[in-house]
């Protein structure tokens, strides 16, 4: 009943601890949903007794954690960093389409199992996504920021975070031309909230439609390892 309730609130109960089993090297599915479910890349670089910075990624309306992995996927092995990707139980992730509940949930239990098998760096724990997966990744991570040291944005349409915890750092970027969430009704609005509360922002604006340039990926994922 309690995590059920901590549920809808946004939140989420998996914290990194000392794993107790062991992850392979390379892209796994999660087994933890026979339908819609998940993926896990471990780089090769990555060694148990040394922590490794983490990011949860998270699709855009209409995709699947193959969608979400690939926004960072070719930087992983690079700089070391485990991705965790998750499949929306809907069309799309829960609060947009009224309350959080199912996708926290189904999260959180794909957060514990990572942090069974993997030994991360409690202090470079990312969630990031794309157009309907930056919204709730900001969501998520404000509402989280006891577990998120860091919010990774790509082109974000709201932010409706349960409340607030921590201090995550914020990375956003966003595409002067982009005709599916207009940056002048989006981030333009959504970065100055985000500094009146006193986060820490880093936002970028680019000539370009509603996607990811390979260029802010760099920036992002260079931001994150510090």
């Amino acid at each position: 009943m309690m995590s059920k309730l901590k549920y809808s609130e946004g939140q989420l109960l998996s914290h990194p601890t000392q794993p107790t089993e062991t992850a392979p090297i390379g892209l796994h599915p999660l087994k933890l949903n026979g339908q819609r479910d998940g993926l896990r890349y471990v780089p090769k670089s990555y060694q148990r007794d040394r922590p490794a910075p983490l990011v949860l990624t998270l699709h855009g309306a209409g995709g699947d954690a193959e969608g979400g992995l690939n926004l960072l996927r070719p930087l992983a092995d690079d700089f070391g960093i485990i991705l965790l990707a998750v499949d929306s139980r809907g069309k799309t992730w829960d609060i947009i389409l009224g309350q959080y509940g199912s996708d926290i949930a189904f999260i959180d239990e794909a957060l514990a199992q990572t942090f069974r098998c993997c030994t991360i760096d409690s202090a470079r724990l990312a969630i990031a996504g794309f157009s309907d997966g930056a919204s709730y990744a900001l969501s998520v991570g404000i509402t989280n920021g006891d577990l998120f040291t860091h919010v990774i944005a790509f082109s974000p349409g709201f932010i409706a975070p349960a409340g607030q915890k921590g201090q995550p750092r914020l990375f956003i970027s966003h595409g002067t031309y982009d005709s599916v969430l207009q940056i002048d009704r989006c981030s333009r609005k959504i970065v100055p909230q985000l500094q009146r509360a006193r986060y820490d922002v880093q936002y970028r604006e680019f000539n370009g439609p509603h996607t990811v340039p390979a260029a802010i990926t760099q920036e992002a994922t260079r931001w994150f390892i510090g």
